[in-house]
């Protein structure tokens, strides 16, 4: 048995943040989310992470009892009007989840904020006017929007969903005969060819378990060492792989 990876990156913070994911990508009103509907979703995501061999971290485990907690309390029978020990007012069960929710959207917003005035204000430098040349294997490729890693796990899911049929006659492989080092290099070879970005399911040659699950770990490392980048335009289109340059900061230069 394998130790599960342990993913870190960001937009991919905690339970709120697939929640937040999961709000957005259906369109729910926060004000009023419908607990079946995305409690049957969140299970989904959850055993999709498992699946992929992620390692899926206790909050998430604590959140997935509390929508079911919810959810019970949702199914339970409304009680009469003319029940005299009833309250006037009958709190409604989503109602810390939703305030939870909105304060955590408020902050997340907040904080990329904050990050988007950083990297404007370190791309201001007073210095005198000088001839640089333009290298165009330097460039950082112009993106649509950065794609959440819960996107990923769905188009993942999918694709282990339809390699199933064939897990009867595939040979079982352990982890540490599959190299992920050799999927990541193989991947950063793929994805530097294409200046226009690869298909996120180009990545996955063979659609066996073994080879989408440590493909996808390549992936999410790569991800993390800000190698590569995965993007999207909304939701429900196709996920983009492009190639990230790291970006020289002229104030290690010679002014």
């Amino acid at each position: 048995m394998t130790d599960r990876y342990h993913v870190k990156l960001e937009g991919f913070e905690g339970p709120l943040d697939l929640l937040l994911h999961l709000i957005n990508r259906y369109e729910i009103d926060i004000y009023d989310i419908p607990v079946s509907t995305i409690t049957e979703q969140y299970m989904n995501y959850i055993h999709a992470m498992q699946e992929l061999e992620l390692n899926v971290a206790s909050e998430y485990l604590v959140m997935a009892a509390t929508l079911l907690a919810i959810k019970s309390q949702m199914l339970l029978p409304s009680p009469s009007l003319n029940d005299e020990f009833v309250d006037e007012e009958v709190e409604d069960p989503r109602e810390e989840l939703i305030n939870r929710l909105i304060e955590y959207k408020k902050y997340k917003k907040a904080a990329e904020d904050l990050k988007n005035k950083e990297l404007e204000e370190n791309r201001i430098y007073t210095r005198p006017q000088m001839v640089i040349e333009h290298n165009e294997e330097d460039e950082v490729p112009i993106t649509e929007g950065e794609a959440s890693v819960f996107e990923m796990v769905e188009a993942v899911q999918r694709l282990l969903k339809n390699s199933k049929q064939n897990t009867t006659n595939e040979t079982k492989i352990k982890r540490d005969e599959v190299s992920i080092q050799l999927r990541m290099d193989d991947i950063l070879k793929k994805v530097e060819i294409s200046k226009e970005g690869t298909r996120f399911y180009d990545l996955f040659e063979e659609h066996s378990r073994s080879h989408v699950v440590v493909s996808f770990i390549a992936i999410l490392e790569l991800m993390k060492s800000n190698d590569i980048v995965c993007t999207q335009s909304n939701h429900f289109d196709e996920l983009m792989i492009f190639r990230t340059f790291e970006e020289k900061n002229p104030k290690d230069k010679d002014v």
